[in-house]
Formats: C-alpha cells, structure tokens, sequence
C-alpha cells in the first residue's frame, strides 16, 4: 500500500476524473456501431494475431464492445453500475480507482497474449471483454460495502456481501467448469480484484509469528484459569474483567517484567514494570 501511495503522491493529478461515465460513455459508442454496422465489432475485438500483424487499435478498442445487446435490463445493469464505480471513485479517489480500472485493463490484455502464446492461433479475442471487469467492480464494491442493502429484482431486500458471495460463486463454477482458456480469461480479467482483495486483507493473522504469539497467549489464560466461576482476564491498570465489559479484548505485555494482562485501553499505554 504504501508503493500505491508513494504513485498516487506523484502522479495522482493525472488521474482521470469520471471514469465510470467514460466507460458508459464507450459502450454507448459501441451500441452505435453495433446498430450502424454488427460487422464493425469483429475488428475490435482483442486479437494479439491481428495486433502482432498491424492492427495496433485492438489493444483498446475492445473496451468498446458492449457487455451484452441492448435491452431494458442491460441499461437498468448499466446505471447500477455507474452508480457503484462512481460510489468507489469516491471512496478510494480518483487515482487509485484509475488503477484498478486500468490494471483490469492491462492483465486482460497480458492474458489474451498469453492464450495467444500458448496456442499460436487467432479466434480467441471474443473471449476477452469487460464483462469480468465490470464484475471486478461489483465484488469490490461489495468488499467496501457489505452491510448495504439492495434490491434484487427491484422487491427482494439483500446485503451487498451476500450478492458479492452469490457473484464468487457463480465466478468459480464457471472457472471450474470452463476449459482451461475461459479459466486464463476469468483469471486475467479479475486479477486486479484478487489484489485488492490481499491487499486489504490483515494477512498477519496467518504469520507464523502471530500464530505462535495466540499459542503462547492461550497457554498463559490455561495456566492463570481461576479455579471457579471468577473472570479469565484482568487488567493490571484498570482492574477491569471480562465481565466487566463484554467483547473487551486483553492481552500480556512481552516487555513487562512478570506475566501482566492488560486490556485493550491500556496495553500500548501503561507504564511497563521491571523488575529491580
């Protein structure tokens, strides 16, 4: 995270503002060439065959290619998700929701020449669309936003978290289910969103440091178990329990002379007590 901000201190003022309304803004362009001419999307699909051979326009006109026909729904799916890519433009800012946008972007592209590497052959292009990156967004949003409820169907009330559950497993029934060219697709289009989300996870939980430091923890409250029905934990400072405050989190002081607990108010504030 702090690479990300040290590029967002330094570059940040080129971010491009209302960028979901640019991505709208592209599909409704390609709508225009599909309504004047069908034809005109095969030759701007991603295809390194075609890149490689001169036509250099289909690193990024592929963006252009709209995720499904032109229907009621399609625009109702549209404007939602205008609404949550500018929700998360606003919460991460400008800069770093350009990166995850971009980075989608880009390791779609870096697949698409990869399943062109491994197979030598063109036709692959129409695999590769912004169908999994507009799915990226939504999975962040429901990463940022659990706890919001929607609609389903316009009547069914449903927490964000359970529709990004719902989405992930849909996501990877098609992984596992797909061959191994639709897994490089799903792969590559949602790499940016499998970053964000290590990213933002406490991964020290699962360090061999902190595993061992829970074990010994554990191991002190077994030895200082009291004998009845009396409170587990006590803070040297304030004297408070367990009881005393449900949900109050208590640990001991590796720099304290002495097994010392304190709880969660007073263990980085407490004056450590050494032995004389």
């Amino acid at each position: 995270m702090k690479f990300i901000r040290d590029l967002e201190r330094k570059y940040g003022r080129y971010a491009v503002q209302n960028l979901p309304a640019i991505m709208i803004a592209l599909y409704v362009a390609g709508y225009m060439f599909y309504l004047i001419s069908p034809r005109i999307l095969a030759y701007l699909t991603l295809e390194p065959y075609y890149i490689l051979h001169g036509q250099v326009w289909r690193l990024l006109s592929w963006v252009v290619i709209p995720p499904s026909s032109l229907g009621i729904f399609t625009i109702i799916m549209l404007f939602f998700y205008y609404s949550i890519g500018k929700t998360l433009e606003r919460t991460w800012g400008a800069f770093r929701f350009n990166l995850y946008i971009f980075g989608g972007i880009l390791f779609t592209i870096l697949g698409a020449f990869l399943l062109y590497a491994i197979t030598g052959a063109a036709g692959f292009g129409v695999m590769f669309s912004t169908y999994y990156i507009n799915m990226s967004i939504f999975l962040a949003f429901a990463l940022s936003y659990p706890d919001m409820q929607v609609l389903l169907y316009f009547v069914i009330p449903i927490k964000m978290k359970w529709m990004g559950l719902l989405y992930g497993v849909f996501i990877l029934i098609e992984f596992v289910q797909g061959n191994w060219a639709q897994r490089i697709v799903i792969l590559s289009s949602l790499l940016n969103f499998i970053i964000y989300f290590l990213l933002t996870r406490d991964m020290r939980r699962v360090s061999p440091k902190e595993i061992h430091r829970r074990q010994t923890y554990k191991k002190k409250v077994e030895e200082a178990k009291p004998a009845g029905h009396g409170p587990m934990h006590r803070c040297a400072v304030c004297g408070r329990t367990e009881l005393d405050a449900p949900g109050l989190e208590f640990r001991y002081c590796s720099k304290c002379d002495g097994s010392y607990e304190y709880c969660q108010d007073h263990l980085f504030s407490h004056e450590h007590i050494k032995r004389p």
